[in-house]
């Protein structure tokens, strides 16, 4: 990512921080209508998932001008999301919800840049953390 980029992504995720529980509420109703077979991974009270999902998002903005610091805790991420059933394929629907939900979220302010940002935000965060899970060892 640019510095720029990171700008950006830290900039429209202020914008977001106001309206938290609204894009956790948005974020989860988009990704179980575009992949309801997901919702199982899920537990039946969304309240507290809901607030680890915005602290994670919070955690991993502000520290993208140092991501090296955050990555040992997404790749920890990543092997802990293994037992709770997730695979490769979930993480694709995950990203469309969550720029779904920054575009409802900030409106004109999800201009083509921050859209991209954003995207590569997702792009890394994502990959770091399916690389680590494919070191879990697999049941036999």
């Amino acid at each position: 990512m640019t510095p720029e980029q990171v700008q950006l992504v830290q900039a429209s995720f202020q914008k977001v921080v106001p309206i938290a529980d609204t894009a956790a509420d948005l974020f989860y109703d988009r990704l179980f209508t575009i992949a309801p077979e997901v919702k199982p991974l899920f537990p039946e009270d969304l309240g507290p998932q809901k607030k680890k999902l915005m602290q994670m998002l919070a955690t991993a903005v502000m520290n993208l001008h140092q991501v090296e610091k955050i990555l040992p805790a997404v790749e920890e991420l990543g092997r802990r999301h293994v037992g709770y059933g997730v695979t490769a394929k979930h993480y694709e629907p995950v990203g469309a919800a969550l720029l779904w939900t920054l575009e409802q979220g900030l409106g004109a302010d999800f201009t083509p840049p921050v859209r991209v940002a954003w995207t590569e935000v997702y792009t890394t965060v994502a990959g770091v953390m399916t690389k680590a899970a494919a070191t879990v060892p697999q049941p036999a």
